[in-house]
């Protein structure tokens, strides 16, 4: 028998009373056990109970629930228990005063006198970030990450002592869905001393919101190139534990976290007694000891109950009488696990019909539903919300927001906490039901975004499946939950498809009207004239089709010498006719990594400088203009011509492109603003003749060669005069810019290259140059950012790299021909740029000394050469008049220095985890390539390898020797799996992927054999018209690719041996191929450097990758098809991550990056006939 009830008094209260009547719904129906209750419905006996003491009022489901066991009307007990909600409410409160408590509300700074109980995780989080430039913190949902970083770790850094050790600021951010382009400036250190801490909270937004794999990537490396052992940046982010899995898709980022990352766990008993206690107590207020030992036992262990204690404790102090904080207020409120959904469910049913719907609408675009993972709150803009009636709308968000339950901050609204999502059932519930809508509306949402910003391009508008899906999903009397910018996109995406569906049903109901009404006579003379037609519109095909092939051809010659032009031509040539050789030449032109051409000057450029954020370029030249130009779009923002004395002013600018020096004729040096031009503050030179050579790094202060005193001297930028700094007594050919704290200069004449202590005048480090690389006066010199090494231009064909303290060369770059004008680190130091008087830009890693690309398109000598801040782009000027913008090579270059041998032949496994090498000696070696060091030895090999490939799974290798041998490793073991003489000269082989078949080349008679492995008989023999240097296999094992001399690489059908495709001539002999995961793509590459990416299903490039300076080995995709790595035959390696444009926006791209049309001796001279109309039509 169970237990007997405590009686209830329906007169104490609105609680009291529902239980009441609850208890004598049960007694109408028999008095049932709670037991049996139970087994009638989705609760158990306790909470059954529960709800039926009076101790608190239960959550509506409990409710209905309790009635539907005890068969009451749900829809009568649903308006009973509202009304019992309701007189709830009307119950004193006292909200006088601040609460200790936030709620859902996250700590903020000036909220650390209420943050208690994380003392030592604080203490352990501050040791790691002054320990560490990147740390992460890592924890559940809920576990109180992101106030532990505003009130517990950055009130520490703002007061720690001694004072030198305070931050010079702080800077917190979320990433967002663009977060590159939204925070690449806050990663720039600031101009105060100390160093920069950025904390990047809800770091899984970067997952989440980010959908663009490149935009992601981009920011992971800013990341991480902001925190290089020599910046002046501290990382910490904040991270979803369930999310830290996503970090290991980025390898640099999973290597830097390995030691660096902070685990957030649950508060311990005492600490949670601190963060329940201590706040109450800086009020002045009690909490009740039997309620300080239920919240603890209620969220003890659970590291995602923070927000939901924070919250109940609230309202029990809403709930308050007098100074003391009991036990009955707490479960009032429903306790940890329900005062949320209290104060949710309570706000929700105060709320109209239609406010209620509204709310519904609301809170779910806030959600992000997740597929794999948890779902997630989604930042929304405050413009986006604006559905139905405007003052509806703004009723509901206060609503929400005055309740804590979501949070409106710079026209940015979302939820207050995550917690939210899974702690009220009712939101829980509809996510659940509207989960396939919710995703849906997301991709709606961002696409309806992407089609205002192309300005309704009827290209970006939904069709097909797309279209159908958002039409299920939002049918008419579902628009109502749409913004007025998703209703017109699917409104004109409907419309869109109806009206091309008219025009396709008009055309073929005129053919059958035509058709139908013809005579016989007609019939034959429409014959005739179908005929004619149709051999004219052959004709005319022929001869654009002929055009577009010789215009790709022309396109492809020039673009070496001259890529401006050759990409003009690839435009036209694709417009003429989408031949193969046009799309190829097209997507050739648009991957060029020039950015932008900046025209305008007409005159010799010769210094440019960057803004501080990246965001503006300007360039100063002989016409004696100042140009500012934005660098994302190429566009000028700005153009002043100096004013200074004399005529044609020579212009130097500072480092930040904010102020100028400028001198004429009568070497007078003014000082002035470069948005202007007023050259308004004259330099107090003695004697007054000067030459303005450089700036500090920091702006402040100039150095100028006073010509009454051969000697160069330091002045005050701000005010022109001198500063008491000694003159450097040598009249130096060239100066380059300071040492990075502004404390060197270096300088250089026919004897020598030195660095001197700008504040003592003395020679600080002679350089250690060789006598034959310094033929006259070096061209230029460049400090690396850290200072620690100075880049010399020697004789046109060195460069030296030595080191800043000791003089001593530590490496040489070969510079092939032409002299340098000026030499540029990247801002991480691993890239020097040179500036040559051929026209040309070369590229070169710092630690291995390879080149890493040759930039073409000057058509003078090139003067001037700068890195952006976040060395993401490289501007270049000289005396064609032209500035240009490019984007540095996106490949990243990993050195195998283990190798140690030129490679004739390589192969990597398909997870790109080893590499094969076979060198002059004609040994096969295999190689880690996270390490460059030796993974495997070859047990018993010998023999020398013309070729190698690796199974499927990468168990096993292939190799071919020179006698005809072929033989079948073990990867793990090294040891010899099997060996095959065969009875010809094999040059190359591939494995299928299942392992059953083996495909060789025979270079003696120009075919391809294809094997059975087990049987070695020939299945199929496939006439090649060259010598096969390659082979592949399809994932499927369908397709096998071959390319040899010709350059052309031809895809067959490995079953039947029918020709599938045939790519274009590629110039060189093709060495590697490589299929995508997927099978949609193909890389080849060889002789030429470049690896270009084919379409299977077309046959057409869709981009290419420049960069290489030697010949492609191997290639291998990333299981997402998204990435690739390659090895040229030195041994160096390269990363590419690569998108793959339509040909529109290739063409938008290439006109985007060259701003000009074909000049009219240029269509003269290859569009002669054709009509006038321009390559790249303004906008």
């Amino acid at each position: 028998m169970g237990r007997r009830e405590n009686p209830l008094d329906p007169t104490a209260g609105p609680v009291e009373r529902f239980a009441y009547e609850l208890r004598e719904l049960r007694g109408t129906a028999g008095r049932p056990t709670y037991r049996t209750m139970a087994g009638r419905v989705a609760y158990a006996a306790a909470t059954l109970s529960e709800a039926a003491s009076g101790d608190r009022l239960p959550s509506l489901p409990v409710a209905l629930a309790y009635a539907r066991a005890c068969g009451g009307d749900e829809a009568e007990w649903e308006r009973r228990w509202r009304a019992a909600a309701a007189a709830c409410t009307l119950s004193p409160r006292q909200e006088d005063g601040e609460s200790p408590y936030l709620g859902l509300t996250r700590f903020e700074p000036a909220d650390r006198d209420k943050f208690f109980g994380r003392e030592q995780l604080v203490a352990d989080l501050v040791g790691l970030v002054r320990d560490r430039r990147f740390a992460v913190l890592v924890g559940a949902s809920g576990s109180g990450k992101s106030s532990l970083l505003r009130a517990g770790l950055i009130p520490v850094l703002r007061r720690a002592e001694p004072a030198a050790d305070r931050p010079a600021t702080v800077r917190i951010l979320t990433p967002g869905a663009q977060p590159c382009r939204t925070h690449a400036a806050a990663l720039t250190p600031a101009g105060r001393a100390g160093d920069t801490y950025v904390i990047v909270d809800q770091f899984e937004e970067a997952f989440t919101l980010c959908q663009d794999r490149e935009e992601r990537d981009r920011f992971l490396d800013a990341l991480l190139s902001a925190v290089e052992p020599d910046s002046r940046v501290r990382v910490v982010v904040s991270l979803r534990s369930d999310f830290y899995g996503r970090l290991a898709e980025h390898v640099d980022l999973a290597d830097a976290v390995r030691e660096t990352t902070l685990l957030v766990g649950p508060m311990r008993r005492e600490e949670l007694r601190a963060a329940i206690v201590k706040p109450a107590a800086t009020q002045g207020l009690i909490i009740q000891r039997s309620l300080t030992a239920r919240v603890i036992a209620d969220v003890d262990g659970e590291p995602g109950c923070l927000p939901l204690m924070s919250h109940a404790l609230r309202e029990t102090w809403r709930r308050r009488r007098g100074r003391t904080l009991t036990l009955t207020d707490y479960e009032g409120t429903g306790g940890v696990h329900g005062a949320i959904a209290h104060t949710a469910e309570l706000l929700y049913t105060r709320l109209s019909a239609s406010q209620a719907a509204l709310a519904r609408q609301l809170l779910l675009r806030l959600i992000n539903p997740g597929e794999s993972a948890q779902d997630t709150r989604r930042p929304a803009p405050r413009r986006e919300l604006d559905m139905g009636d405007p003052a509806d709308t703004g009723h509901v968000l206060d609503r929400l927001a005055r309740a804590r339950l979501i949070t409106v901050d710079e026209g940015t609204v979302e939820l207050a906490h995550e917690a939210l999502v899974t702690a009220w059932p009712r939101l829980r519930s509809w996510i659940d039901q509207d989960r396939q809508r919710l995703r849906t509306h997301r991709r709606l949402t961002e696409a309806a975004a992407s089609w205002q910003e192309l300005d309704r391009d009827p290209g970006a508008l939904y069709r097909g499946s797309r279209l159908a899906a958002a039409e299920d999903a939002f049918p008419p009397e579902r628009h109502e939950q749409l913004t007025a910018l998703e209703r017109a996109f699917l409104t004109t995406s409907r419309e869109t498809r109806h009206h091309e569906r008219r025009v396709a049903t008009r055309t073929t109901r005129r053919l059958r009207a035509l058709t139908g009404t013809l005579s016989l006579l007609l019939v034959f003379s429409l014959v005739a004239t179908v005929v004619a037609i149709h051999q004219q519109r052959n004709a005319s095909a022929a001869e654009r089709m002929a055009r577009s092939r010789q215009l790709a051809a022309q396109s492809s010659a020039l673009i070496a010498s001259d890529p401006d032009l050759a990409a003009l031509l690839a435009v036209e040539a694709y417009r003429t006719s989408p031949t193969t050789e046009a799309t190829s030449s097209l997507y050739t032109a648009a991957a060029l990594p020039l950015r932008h051409r900046l025209a305008g000057h007409g005159e010799p450029v010769h210094d440019l400088a960057f803004s501080r954020d990246g965001g503006t370029l300007v360039t100063t030249g002989e016409d004696g203009t100042l140009r500012r130009w934005d660098t994302a779009t190429g566009e000028p923002l700005g153009t002043a011509r100096v004013r200074a004395q004399g005529e044609a002013p020579y212009s130097v600018l500072s480092p930040d492109g904010v102020t100028f020096a400028a001198t004429g004729p009568d070497e007078a040096v003014h000082l002035g603003d470069v948005v202007t031009g007023e050259a308004s503050t004259p330099l107090a030179a003695p004697g007054g003749g000067a030459w303005p050579l450089a700036f500090t790094p920091d702006g402040t202060a100039l150095a100028a060669l006073v010509s009454g005193e051969a000697a160069v001297r330091l002045f005050d930028a701000a005010t022109g005069e001198p500063l008491d700094t000694p003159g450097l007594p040598v009249t130096w050919g060239v100066v380059e810019l300071f040492g990075p704290n502004g404390g060197t200069l270096a300088g250089a004449s026919a004897d020598g290259v030195r660095i001197w202590d700008t504040t003592s005048g003395r020679v600080r480090t002679t350089l250690d140059v060789p006598t034959d690389q310094l033929s006259g006066i070096p061209g230029a010199l460049s400090f690396s950012p850290d200072g620690r090494a100075l880049a010399v231009a020697g004789t046109p064909a060195t460069i030296g790299i030595h080191d800043a303290e000791s003089g001593r060369l530590l490496r040489t770059l070969d510079n092939p021909r032409g002299e340098v004008a000026e030499l540029a680190f990247s801002p991480d130091g691993a890239t020097l740029a040179a500036a040559g008087s051929d026209g040309e830009i070369r590229l070169w890693d710092v630690a291995t000394g390879r080149t890493l690309t040759t930039l073409t398109g000057h058509t003078d000598a090139v003067r001037t050469v700068a890195f952006s801040p976040d060395g993401a782009l490289l501007a270049t000027a000289g005396d064609d008049g032209t500035a240009r913008l490019w984007n540095v090579p996106v490949g990243r270059v990993t050195a195998m220095p283990g190798i140690g041998h030129a490679i004739s032949t390589a192969a990597f496994s398909p997870d790109a985890a080893t590499l094969a090498t076979a060198g002059d000696d004609g040994l096969l070696r295999l190689w880690d390539v996270a390490t460059g060091r030796p993974r495997t030895a070859l047990v018993g090999y010998s023999g020398f390898v013309t070729s190698a490939a690796f199974s499927s799974d990468g168990t096993t290798v292939v190799t071919l020797s020179k006698g005809g041998v072929t033989r079948l490793w073990d990867t793990r073991t090294g040891r010899l799996r099997e060996s095959v003489p065969l009875d010809v000269l094999p040059n190359t082989a591939a494995l299928s992927p299942d392992g059953s078949v083996i495909a060789m080349a025979r270079e003696e008679r120009k075919v391809v054999q294809i094997f059975d492995r087990e049987t070695y008989w020939v299945r199929l023999t496939l006439d090649h018209p060259t010598a096969v240097r390659v082979l592949a296999f399809s994932p499927d094992g369908a397709t096998l690719a071959t390319a040899g001399d010709d350059g052309v690489t031809r895809l067959w059908d490995a079953g039947t041996g029918r020709p599938r495709a045939l790519l274009p001539d590629q110039g060189d002999r093709v060495q590697a191929l490589a299929f995508s995961p997927d099978g949609a793509t193909l890389a080849t590459a060889g002789d030429d450097g470049t690896i270009r990416l084919w379409d299977v299903s077309t046959g057409r490039t869709r981009t290419a990758l420049t960069g290489h300076t030697g010949t492609v080995r191997s290639l291998v995709f990333n299981r997402e098809s998204t990435a690739l790595t390659a090895v040229e035959g030195n041994g160096t390696l390269r990363r590419w991550r690569f998108t793959l444009p339509g040909a529109a926006e290739a063409g938008r791209a290439i006109c985007g990056s060259v701003r000009r049309d074909l000049t009219a001796e240029e269509r003269s001279l290859y569009l002669p006939d054709a009509p006038t109309n321009p390559v790249c039509p303004r906008d």
